[in-house]
């Protein structure tokens, strides 16, 4: 097992690189850079201008500022941003509490659902609770996560039941410990459902197709034949199997824990890496955008092992070589 965790760990390396050369290269491609924003201004003169892109180092080859950044991301130094003027691990180490608060809530909401869901579906198989959760999900993975969020937002603005944007109110620090984490979920309670809807609906339709599947395989249909109580030959039996496809879709879901969340914490005003990635990117600040495309190949590599481990572990068949 330490074998295998160790070569997938050493394939990533010239994954990562990759990843990162391509993000780079695609901010480079993009018409325009981060001191564009200045030009418009009358106030600001071309000396000063040239003296802004000679101190930010974007007079120099491509190749070479990708190169120094790749150097220094190697030592810990994964640059500066422009428009902060700060160390973008700082930054981003800032946002991380609030983005994984918000994602791992939304990720453990949906899997806890959507499994449960999908297999009470699977069980009641064209039952009227079967026919209505199929509408209800069909019509939460229509509807995309930001257009939810805004309709939250709207509902959050008329009624007043849930605040508007943030993750803490005003008063935070003069509360007791109880009082702040309640005050956490009250602002957490939307952006986490918009997160946790969508995916929890395609979970829920897989969990019902996978579950369908193995209960008409031949083993549970002896398995009933010899008089194995049923509730053996479902969650023993067919659960167990119908459970690995799911696990591959934990890696992806791991993974997206980043992507998922950008336009959610903008929506909403979340204080975490979604709303700094979204930012960086309309300022064109490159080093906090390779950054942060390099920190969701991570989480991809890292998913996907994860993925790799718990299949086996569920299913012995399956052998880590």
């Amino acid at each position: 097992m330490l074998k295998y965790i160790a070569r997938r760990l050493i394939i990533a390396i010239p994954e990562l690189l990759i990843i990162s050369f391509m993000v780079f290269m695609i901010m480079e491609a993009a018409p325009g850079d981060f001191l564009d924003q200045y030009k418009l201004d009358p106030s600001m003169s071309k000396e000063t201008l040239e003296a802004m892109r000679k101190e930010l180092g974007l007079d120099q080859h491509p190749l070479v500022r990708y190169f120094k950044w790749l150097s220094g991301a190697v030592r810990g130094n994964f640059g500066y941003s422009f428009y902060y003027r700060r160390p973008v691990s700082k930054l981003i180490w800032e946002r991380v509490a609030a983005t994984l608060t918000l994602s791992l809530t939304s990720l453990a909401g949906s899997w806890i659902l959507g499994v449960a869901l999908g297999t009470f579906a699977a069980l009641k198989k064209y039952s009227l609770a079967d026919k209505i959760l199929t509408v209800f999900a069909f019509s939460f993975i229509a509807v995309p996560s930001f257009f939810l969020g805004l309709l939250l937002l709207y509902l959050a603005a008329r009624t007043g039941w849930f605040p508007i944007g943030g993750m803490i109110s005003i008063d935070h620090n003069t509360m007791t410990t109880w009082q702040r984490f309640k005050d956490l979920l009250w602002h957490m309670t939307l952006p986490a459902t918009a997160l946790t809807l969508g995916s929890m609906a395609g979970l829920m339709r897989y969990m019902r197709g996978s579950l369908l599947d193995v209960l008409n395989e031949d083993y549970v249909t002896f398995a009933r034949a010899k008089g194995m109580p049923e509730r053996i030959v479902v969650f023993k039996h067919a659960m167990r199997n119908a459970i690995n496809p799911m696990i591959t879709f934990l890696g992806f879901s791991i993974s997206g824990i980043l992507g998922g969340s950008l336009f959610i914490e903008n929506i909403f005003a979340w204080p975490g890496m979604g709303r700094l990635i979204y930012q960086a990117l309309i300022q064109k600040d490159l080093y906090l955008v390779i950054t942060s495309g390099l920190i969701s190949a991570v989480l991809l590599v890292v998913g996907n092992l994860v993925a790799d481990i718990l299949l086996a572990l569920v299913d012995p068949r399956v052998r880590l070589t």
